[in-house]
């Protein structure tokens, strides 16, 4: 996911894609704990993606605390 398609998407549509983020994120820790996790390049995906989430809906806060 890039930030360029995330941009194109509304601040609700980012609200609920952070929450499937986060839910995903969760369940890996707990696959983790586990010993099921068999990529652990997903968790850090998983962070990343939250991390980019949430850098677009801050983006679109202040561009339009700005205007």
């Amino acid at each position: 996911m890039s930030a360029n398609e995330l941009r194109e998407k509304t601040p609700d549509q980012l609200r609920e894609e952070l929450a499937e983020l986060k839910k995903a994120q969760f369940n890996l820790r707990f696959q983790q704990a586990t010993g099921q996790l068999e990529n652990a390049a997903q968790m850090r995906k998983a962070r990343r993606d939250a991390a980019r989430v949430l850098t677009v809906l801050n983006e679109k806060a202040a561009e339009a605390a700005g205007e």
